[in-house]
């Protein structure tokens, strides 16, 4: 543990950092007069340092006694290079653990504890629950139905004919466009590209495997070597390389219908028996709720998802496991549908788009890759790619427990108490 406070020493401090009130006093003044700026403070301290006149900094223009911020168990030197600039300190969210939930899909297969960084009070304790269903019921299968990581370009054509000419040259060179984009990567492969047309605008979604990385640096290098290409070939004129037809970090059609990241579907199949002794209810009235919330409920709504609440997994396995929490709310176009069958129902969530990766970005922090070796997932799997997609599996698994466990307590008209019990503040 450390505290850039200079009270204590761990992991995170560097060697020569500490307080020293005159040259602090110093540097102070140098951001007051303006001839040092906030991002600046590393070429003049250590990284521990930076942090701490940074946040010290803030205190004085804000008003603000920012105590908490300043205590962090990660490798400062790290992230200050990869992950984060201007940084203050660390934001520490609880953790929590589900399960054990037994899994069995193409990737993950056996029993998982899930790591789950929430605040919402009986979050974890429903997703525990829908853990022991799953499990008690034989497990949950799980499958990655589609791999890969998009971005797409949007470029100017003269008319629509020019347009249309775009389209054709880009089918026409698909060999030297693959190549060229796999030139700037030695992980990633071109799989697809595929053109739109709105009026003088031309967008080409291109689609990488990316292996283990959720890989938006790579793709997004990849496609400028590929979009600087057809702009040469074409005469077109590159306007932006993320023409939002990716689509990334909102809500959209085309990752729903296409897959963008890792798709994944898992379901389980609940006997009436089970049903009865953990949700306290019946299958048909799991079945009406669903059919009524979240297919009728949502399409009356005009939302894109069909779901309880599966953007609040993601988030919360997102957060901890080192993903990008913004993509959290491709969680939210997840499908959930419940069969009654004769023996009871079978749940299952359909996730299009699950950006995820277990090396770089997030993933290299210690506590985040701590929580991918709670899963057996921490760095690249053997072949390359195999932990992305297990991780992928989990969280599948994970949404599902959560769906299954809300649903449940709707069914049996238990939400509000179990909010009352755990979730009041």
């Amino acid at each position: 543990m450390a505290d850039d406070g200079g009270h204590r020493s761990g992991a995170g401090n560097s060697e020569g950092s500490g307080r020293n009130n005159e040259r602090d006093t110093i540097i102070h003044g140098k951001l007051k007069s303006g001839e040092l700026r906030l991002y600046q403070l590393e070429t003049e301290l250590t990284a521990m340092d930076a942090i701490r006149v940074r946040r010290e900094y803030i205190e004085e223009e804000t008003g603000t006694k920012l105590e908490n911020l300043g205590i962090f168990s990660i490798d400062i030197e790290r992230v200050v290079k990869r992950n984060c600039e201007n940084m203050i300190g660390t934001i520490q969210v609880p953790l929590g653990v589900a399960g054990p939930i037994s899994i069995k899909g193409g990737y993950a297969q056996g029993k998982y504890w899930l790591p789950l960084a929430t605040t919402e009070g009986a979050l974890i304790a429903s997703v525990n629950r829908g853990c022991s269903a799953i499990s008690r019921a034989g497990g949950a299968e799980v499958r990655v139905l589609h791999d890969g990581m998009t971005r797409a370009p949007v470029f100017a054509a003269d008319s629509i004919v020019h347009a249309a000419q775009v389209c054709d040259w880009v089918v026409a060179h698909r060999d030297e466009l693959k190549a060229a984009a796999e030139s700037t990567t030695s992980h990633g492969k071109l799989n697809d590209m595929v053109t739109f047309v709105a009026g003088t605008s031309v967008y080409v979604r291109l689609e990488f495997d990316t292996k283990d990385a959720m890989g938006m640096n790579m793709v997004t290098i990849a496609s400028a070597k590929v979009a600087d290409l057809i702009a040469q070939g074409t005469g077109v004129r590159l306007i932006a390389l993320s023409g939002n037809m990716c689509t990334d970090k909102k809500p959209a059609a085309i990752n729903a219908i296409m897959g963008r990241g890792r798709s994944v579907v898992a379901g389980v199949a609940l006997s009436h028996e089970l049903i009865a002794q953990i949700f306290k209810t019946d299958a048909k009235t799991i079945h009406e709720v669903n059919y009524r919330k979240n297919l009728v409920g949502s399409a009356r709504a005009g939302a894109m998802g069909f779901n309880a609440h599966a953007a609040n997994v993601v988030a919360a396995m997102f957060i901890a496991c080192g993903q990008d929490a913004a993509h959290a709310i491709d969680g939210s176009t997840c499908i959930t549908t419940v069969d009654l069958t004769d023996t009871g129902i079978y749940v299952a969530v359909t996730l299009p788009s699950l950006p995820v990766g277990t090396v770089g970005g997030g993933t290299v922090v210690g506590t985040q890759q701590e929580c991918l070796k709670i899963l057996g997932v921490a760095g690249s799997g053997s072949p390359p790619g195999t932990n992305a997609k297990k991780l992928g599996e989990i969280i599948g698994a994970a949404v599902l427990a959560g769906e299954l466990s809300l649903l449940g307590a709707l069914a049996a008209q238990h939400l509000a108490r179990a909010h009352q019990q755990l979730g009041r503040g």
